[in-house]
């Protein structure tokens, strides 16, 4: 192995162990310095609401570390939960009206997320010796509009057991909490100021 390659399998490890506490991190100057609109807000839905539906609809079909899934949405992208999560990311963005996210948000993409991919992907690679066909068939994150039809008939469809069991309702709850504190943002001061004059 060589320097290079070690220090890249090395950043792929730390970049897994803190993607989460750096997600927490982010949420918290997200909501510093998002500046959201009703105008920004609404259109925010146009990425969030689908990136929403592929994650929920992604997690139907993984059985982690037991089967290689590559039905459904995995028949037209690897990684079809990320790519979910880019669209809300990114929709968020946008319903923040701050380029300062836009550009951290992007930056935390390219260091953090896209070796924990290639990390994901040595990991299936390994485990699973259909990966290597399966990659050379369907792209590693932007979609191919029509599925990979070879690799249909190889695994199951959608399981709303799966989707229970990986708790995605979690991902409707943030966003829906989300959203909320998008709006006190956008429109706390006034209520309260509306309150108080009232009074």
């Amino acid at each position: 192995m060589t320097a290079a390659t070690s220090k890249k399998t090395t950043w792929q490890r730390i970049a897994r162990r803190i993607r989460v506490p750096l997600g927490f991190a982010f949420a918290a100057l997200y909501l510093l310095l998002a500046r959201p609109t009703l105008h920004t807000i609404l259109w925010s839905l146009v990425l969030v609401l689908p990136g929403l539906w592929l994650r929920a609809y992604a997690s139907g079909y993984v059985k982690k570390n037991s089967e290689l899934a590559v039905t459904g949405p995995y028949a037209h992208t690897r990684n079809p939960l990320y790519l979910g999560s880019m669209l809300m990311a990114f929709g968020f963005a946008a319903a923040s009206h701050s380029w300062t996210i836009l550009i951290v948000l992007a930056a935390l993409f390219f260091i953090i997320y896209l070796p924990t991919i290639r990390s994901e992907e040595e990991f299936l690679r390994g485990a699973f010796p259909a990966f290597a066909e399966y990659a050379a068939r369907v792209p590693r994150l932007l979609p191919r509009l029509t599925p990979a039809r070879a690799l249909q008939a190889e695994a199951g469809a959608f399981s709303g057991a799966l989707y229970q069991r990986h708790r995605e309702y979690n991902a409707l709850i943030g966003v829906t909490a989300l959203y909320a504190a998008l709006v006190l943002r956008a429109y706390g001061g006034q209520v309260l100021r509306m309150f108080f004059t009232a009074r």
